[in-house]
């Protein structure tokens, strides 16, 4: 190697961020193995690349002993002496063993190890980039589609939506571009694995922030999400503003805002609920579209009685009991819906 090998190792570091001292020192340590490797040999060397002229040479070490017992780690002090008069026990006697050829080794390794570190430089930079956007939102193109899983390109890699992150009957075609929420970023040998979900309540969150500038501002403040994903989410907002109404900030215009976080769930129906530090009030809220007669609640048990028209008890409970579900999740009660009905022939 030689000094327009140093010359290209500047320019990675300048293109690639990849420091040259790192390099040499990687290419150094790997061409140790390489020396054993060819010349079959258990020496203990050292290698050693000029950092200004490229050269590379070879030095087997030796330990300085009373009694050497493996000629190939040690020598005899009285050997060292020979040498150089300042060799104390436990020195370390170095000989140059550079071989004749040992620069064409060298070039060959030192194009993998660049090639490797530039990769791995290339992957952590990618790693750094997403790891402080976990429980973030970010748009990416469906790459492909393999055992049930969906690849999402991010431009400079790819990350995962796993089946389980899916929304349910949600097509993904090739070429989409979709909104997905970073469940988490993890470095693996084979570099950063990001996971993705459709389903996750913060998608939904994220969605809001990104859509009501009130939210983003801080003006309006989600307090809590319920969602059974591809069916329908409430989300529960207050508003920090006295003349600011959360629930009109987060519908737009025209329910132009909603919309729009609805058409990215592709019709996913979504529930705005005000909330109040009042649980009876939270709690009857929590279960619109169906109107309540009264909600009774208990604070030592955290549950709450809940009498809906008789009209209304189907709508209150849900299809298949997903409004009621939904509203338990939401207020963090557990929520008993009678009709009218129903409470008075009991008493």
């Amino acid at each position: 190697m030689n000094s327009d090998f140093i010359e290209a190792l500047e320019q990675i570091q300048k293109d690639k961020g990849v420091s040259k001292d790192i390099l040499i020192d990687a290419l150094e340590a790997a061409l140790i193995s390489s020396y054993k490797r060819n010349f079959g040999t258990a020496q203990n060397v050292r290698v050693s690349i000029n950092r200004d002229t490229g050269e590379v040479h070879v030095y087997s070490q030796k330990r300085v002993v009373e009694e050497v017992e493996n000629d190939l780690l040690e020598i005899s002090l009285a050997d060292a002496k020979k040498i150089n008069a300042k060799y104390e026990l436990e020195d370390v006697v170095e000989n140059e063993v550079t071989p004749r050829n040992f620069g064409r080794i060298a070039a060959q390794t030192a194009k993998q190890v660049v090639v490797q570190r530039i990769r791995e430089a290339e992957r952590d930079v990618v790693f750094g980039e997403f790891i402080n956007r976990e429980s973030d939102i970010i748009t990416g193109s469906v790459a492909r589609v393999a055992k049930g899983s969906v690849y999402i390109s991010l431009g400079k890699t790819e990350a995962v939506l796993p089946p389980g992150e899916q929304i349910p009957n949600e097509q993904y075609n090739h070429g989409d571009r979709i909104k997905c929420y970073i469940v988490e970023v993890k470095k693996t040998t084979k570099g950063p694995q990001i996971q993705l979900s459709r389903t996750h309540p913060g998608l939904i969150k994220r969605l809001f922030e990104l859509e009501v500038p009130e939210i983003h501002d801080g003006v309006v403040e989600i307090k809590s999400i319920s969602r059974e994903a591809g069916s329908r989410t409430k989300i529960a907002v207050k508003s920090n503003d006295a003349n600011v109404d959360p629930v009109g900030a987060c519908v737009g215009p025209k329910g132009a805002r909603v919309a729009t976080i609805v058409e990215e769930l592709k019709g996913e129906k979504i529930d705005i609920i005000k909330y109040s530090d009042d649980p009876e009030v939270f709690i009857t809220s929590s279960l619109s579209p169906a109107k309540v007669v009264s909600t009774t609640v208990n604070e030592e048990e955290k549950t709450a009685k809940v009498i809906v028209p008789d009209y209304q008890l189907s709508l209150a409970i849900g299809k298949e009991g997903q409004n009621a579900r939904l509203a338990a999740k939401l207020t963090g009660w557990k929520i008993d819906i009678k009709s009218e009905s129903q409470v008075s022939s009991k008493s």
